[in-house]
């Protein structure tokens, strides 16, 4: 079982500052990628010994999937597994496609079709009801081929990146496209975040939420995976 407090957390802090310096900057980079390799499919790092995100799928029913737990979570919604990585994953391709290389997202027509879903946007202002059946609609074996292909495009972003990017701000142009393309949505549960990615750096990104966002949530995945894997079986009444 991985531990984020003890084999995730002191990574990140080594991240947060070798970021900080010019001179460590590929140090960083290493750091970010070996992160990243954790929530995401092993064959998305290659080299990664270890996937935080496989751990999560292996033996995932489809029921478990898209089933939320009776209380809600810390960020006030009755989140599902199928959500949770919806989540992540559009706002890695958003903030890695969109902001940092300013190019196209891996999310497009065709995506949305073999997901089975219109929804493009990350999903912040969906209510308890709108997850659940958003989930139930979301194509599992389409949403692990989407999250591969992220991880894949954002893994070249970050090879491809220089010293000077990391202070990089990003233009008002490119959060005006992430509403115009739908990653956003006019709610203000959905549109703060055209705020808080516009206070950020090119280094603010890789922290928050290339890697620590994804934790967060897959931490709650595998929470989520863990109750419903042990719930007790309902006794027939007689």
């Amino acid at each position: 079982m991985f531990h984020v407090a003890t084999e995730w957390n002191p990574k990140q802090q080594m991240l947060r500052e070798a970021l900080s310096k010019e001179c460590n900057f590929k140090e960083a980079i290493w750091l970010c990628l070996e992160l990243h390799g954790i929530v995401h499919n092993s064959l998305v790092s290659g080299d990664m010994l270890y996937s935080f995100y496989n751990e999560i799928w292996e033996g995932l029913s489809r029921d478990i999937f898209c089933s939320t737990l009776p209380q809600k979570n810390g960020f006030g919604r009755k989140a599902t597994i199928a959500w949770n990585i919806w989540h992540i994953t559009r706002i890695e391709d958003i903030t890695a496609n969109i902001l940092i290389a300013d190019e196209s997202q891996v999310l497009n027509e065709d995506w949305l079709n073999r997901l089975s879903v219109e929804v493009k946007d990350t999903g912040n202002a969906m209510n308890d009801n709108d997850i659940i059946n958003f989930s139930q609609s979301l194509d599992m074996e389409a949403l692990w081929g989407y999250r591969n292909a992220v991880g894949l495009r954002t893994r070249e972003i970050l090879v491809g990146l220089m010293p000077l990017d990391l202070k990089r701000k990003f233009k008002k142009d490119s959060l005006t496209r992430i509403l115009n393309e739908g990653g956003v949505v006019n709610d203000e549960k959905s549109i703060w975040l055209l705020d808080f990615w516009g206070r950020k750096n090119v280094a603010g990104i890789l922290l928050m939420p290339i890697t620590r966002h994804q934790i967060v949530h897959l931490n709650e995945c595998m929470r989520i995976k863990n109750k419903l894997s042990h719930k007790p079986a309902r006794r027939n009444e007689e």
